[in-house]
Formats: C-alpha cells, sequence, structure tokens
C-alpha cells in the first residue's frame, strides 16, 4: 500500500502561516471577463500583486512569451514589477488557481513540502472549456519535479471546496463534496479517508449549503473561513427575505455547536449580472491571507467598512488591503478562488 502524505508527516497548513510565494494566473478569458470588463479586472490584479510582493514571490502563470512582455507592461506602468514576480509560461484557460491548481502541504518537523494534485473537472463538468485547465495543474505539478514530492489521489476535488486550521480541523460542505457530479462512487466516509490521508485532517466538520450564485455546488470559501485554531469569519444575512439567510443561519449554528467561536461576517447587498439577470455570488469571505496583508473583496457596498473592519480585528498584525471585486464576481468567483499559497 502506496504511502499517503499524512502517513509521511504532511499536512495543510492554515492559510495565515508562512508562504514562500502565492500563485495566480494572468485573466484573458473573454467568455469569464468579457471586453468591457477585462481591464478593471486586470486593475484588480495590480493592486493584489502589488500588495502580495511587499511579504512573498508571486508566481504568475502567462500563456506565452509575448503575454508575459505585456503583463510585465502593465504591472511596471502600475508601479508592482519586481524580482518577486516570477512568471510561468503554463497555458490556461481560466484564472481559477485555487480549484485546479495543487494544494501544498508541509511537514513541520522537517520542513520539507509536498502537494497534492487533484483531479479537476470543472465543478462538475459544468464547462467543458475549462475542463482543459485539468491539464494546467498537472503542469504545474510538473514544475516542482526534483525539489517536492506530488501525491496524486486520483479523486476529484477543489480547493475552494475545504478550510483548514492548519491544527488538524477542516470544514466543508455536503452540497460540494458528497455530489454525486464529483465524486459519485465515493461515500462520505470515503471522501473523510481521502481527507485525513491527504490533508492531514483529524477533524472534519460538515457543513450544508453554499451561497446563492455559487456555480461550485457551495464552496466553503464563500462564505466560512478559519482565522484562528478555534474561530471562523461566518457570513451572515440578517434579511430573513433573502435566500441566503437561512443556509447561512445554520452553517453558523452547525459551527458553533462544533465547538468553534463562529465570527459573524456581513454579506454585501445581492449582486446580480442585469444583463443576464444571474445571481452572483459576491462575499467578503472569499478573502486571501498572505504574509503582510489580507486581501479582502469590496463591491462598493454599505457594509464594506464593516467588513475590513470585522477582518481587521482578526488580522491585527497584517494590513487589510481592500480589492475591488464587482467584476472579478462576475466570472463568478473572487480573491480567493484566483490564488493559491504555497508555504515556506
Amino acid at each position: 500500500m502506496a504511502a499517503t502524505p499524512s502517513s509521511l508527516g504532511f499536512s495543510m497548513p492554515a492559510e495565515w502561516e508562512p508562504h514562500e510565494a502565492t500563485w495566480l494566473c494572468w485573466p484573458k478569458n473573454e467568455e469569464t471577463f468579457p471586453p468591457a470588463i477585462i481591464r478593471r479586472v486586470e486593475d484588480a490584479y495590480c493592486k493584489m500583486i502589488g500588495a502580495l510582493q511587499q511579504g512573498e514571490k508571486v508566481k504568475l502563470l502567462v500563456d506565452s512569451k509575448e503575454e508575459e512582455q505585456r503583463v510585465e507592461k502593465i504591472l511596471q506602468s502600475k508601479g508592482v514589477m519586481g524580482g518577486t514576480v516570477l512568471f510561468f509560461m503554463i497555458k490556461s484557460v481560466d484564472v481559477w488557481m485555487r480549484d485546479y491548481g495543487p494544494t501544498f502541504l508541509s511537514d513541520r518537523k522537517t520542513n520539507k513540502r509536498s502537494a497534492v494534485r487533484w483531479k479537476f473537472n470543472a465543478w462538475g463538468n459544468k464547462y467543458d472549456d475549462l475542463l482543459l485547465d485539468n491539464s494546467t495543474g498537472d503542469a504545474i505539478a510538473d514544475s516542482f519535479k526534483g525539489s517536492m514530492e506530488v501525491f496524486r489521489p486520483g479523486i476529484v476535488m477543489e480547493g475552494g471546496s475545504i478550510d483548514v486550521n492548519g491544527q488538524g480541523s477542516l470544514i466543508t460542505t455536503e452540497q460540494c463534496l458528497l455530489n454525486k457530479n464529483r465524486n459519485p462512487a465515493l461515500s462520505k466516509l470515503k471522501i473523510e479517508r481521502y481527507l485525513c490521508d491527504y490533508l492531514g485532517a483529524n477533524r472534519i466538520v460538515w457543513l450544508k449549503d453554499g451561497i446563492d450564485g455559487d456555480d461550485t455546488d457551495g464552496h466553503v470559501d464563500d462564505f466560512a473561513r478559519f482565522v484562528g485554531k478555534n474561530s471562523v469569519l461566518c457570513a451572515r444575512e440578517d434579511d430573513e427575505h433573502e435566500s441566503n439567510h437561512a443556509v447561512l443561519k445554520r452553517n453558523e449554528a452547525l459551527l458553533s455547536e462544533s465547538g468553534f467561536e463562529a465570527i459573524p461576517l456581513p454579506m454585501p447587498t445581492p449582486a446580480i449580472d442585469p444583463a443576464e439577470n444571474r445571481r452572483l455570488p459576491a462575499s467578503f469571505a472569499n478573502f486571501y491571507i498572505a504574509n503582510s496583508c489580507v486581501l479582502l473583496p469590496t463591491f462598493n457596498d454599505r457594509n464594506d467598512a464593516k467588513a475590513i473592519e470585522i477582518v481587521q480585528g482578526c488580522f491585527p498584525n497584517r494590513e487589510v488591503v481592500p480589492i475591488p471585486c464587482r467584476d472579478l464576481v462576475y466570472g463568478y468567483g473572487g480573491i480567493h478562488c484566483v490564488t493559491q499559497q504555497e508555504p515556506k
């Protein structure tokens, strides 16, 4: 029987533990970000990279040398270029690094690192064109040949579907991980075994459903995020007539019943794409914890300031950097969805 990461001493660190780098993919898919908004999405990326490079390397995927040169010029024009941005010429279809990229692990005793390369099936085969990003994930994993071991459990999993506290606790949702469009042959018990064996989890808390408008079938990083060993920021919708009210209330109760401090985080006003009358998964919970800052999505919303205050209170030693995300969320994702941390 092959050794698993857990049996070798590896586990997934909490996001606030030290990073070597943050992985990103430069946006270019016009289906996701039409020409009318792509420049504003690029501006958001420049702001993210500028903040990230103050505390860690940024590893940035581009399709070609020509794209690398174009992106360099954009970054330089915003004053955010430097030796901390490393380009990787790896072709991709879209930007959702959290879901198709490897999940990185570490061994605290030896300081060794490894990675888990899950299968990516475009969130239950929803988008045929994005299935190609499974190969992008493979190419990222292959770039580590000789420097770290890559484990391949052979099951479908997305990084946005789980969150960990670095001490063995993991939160996820039944809506996503038990969905038959991912791993129909696996029972809940077998999925738990994979989470324990490949991420070092020893306690799994199953929440119910995700937020309205989320096309990933309930990714937990859109509403519940560890901010400490025993504390979770949990999105709350106070409007009883809003579609997210009941499910978020239930998830918050489950976290409290599991012994965690559930810290309420407001939801922004519902974001609707007027052209197609579709709900977008806007949420302040889709933030990213970097070495020197926390990148927080904002929406020019009445709750922006409150969200900044709450998140800053959880991370007093990091600068909370607001990133305008109305255009990013048009593509059904946010800051956490496009980032992936590589631990030191």
